[in-house]
C-alpha cells in the first residue's frame, strides 16, 4: 500500500500536500482500494469557504457513494476538471493526476491535527 510520508492524512483517509498557503486534497490508496472503481467525483463547492470537516463533494464507486470532508478550513479555489471525463485517474494514481481540489486554507494551525504517514498506517492497520 502507497502511503506518502511526505504527506498529511485525515482519519476520514483523504490526503493533503500542503505548498505555502495551498492544501491539494484528494483520497488515499487505501481509499480508492476499499471503494473499488470509482465512476464520479462530485464538487459543487467551488469558489466556496467552509470549515474543517465539513463535507465538499462525494465520490461514486460502483456499489457505494462516500462523502468527501474538508481536512482544513478555508476556501476551495481549484477542482481537478480531469476527474469528470477520467474519474478512474482516482484509482490508478489517487497521489498524482487523480488529486480532486485545491484549498487555499484559512488556519494553519489546523495542520497540526492532521495525521503524518505513521499515524495514518496505524489508522487503517486498526
Amino acid at each position: 500500500m502507497n502511503i506518502p510520508s511526505e504527506l498529511k492524512y485525515t482519519k476520514d483517509h483523504e490526503w493533503i500536500r500542503i505548498e505555502d498557503e495551498i492544501a491539494t486534497v484528494g483520497i488515499t490508496d487505501f481509499a480508492q482500494g476499499e471503494l473499488g472503481d470509482i465512476v464520479y467525483v462530485e464538487v459543487e463547492t467551488l469558489d466556496e469557504t467552509l470549515d474543517i470537516e465539513e463535507v465538499f463533494g462525494t465520490v461514486e464507486a460502483v456499489k457505494t457513494v462516500s462523502d468527501l470532508f474538508l481536512p482544513l478550513s478555508g476556501e476551495i479555489i481549484e477542482f481537478n476538471e480531469g476527474l469528470e471525463d477520467e474519474p478512474e485517474k482516482v484509482n490508478s494514481d489517487p497521489y498524482g493526476d487523480g488529486w480532486m481540489i485545491k484549498i487555499k486554507f484559512s488556519d494553519a494551525s489546523q495542520i497540526d491535527s492532521l495525521l503524518s504517514a505513521e499515524d495514518y498506517k496505524a489508522v487503517i492497520s486498526g
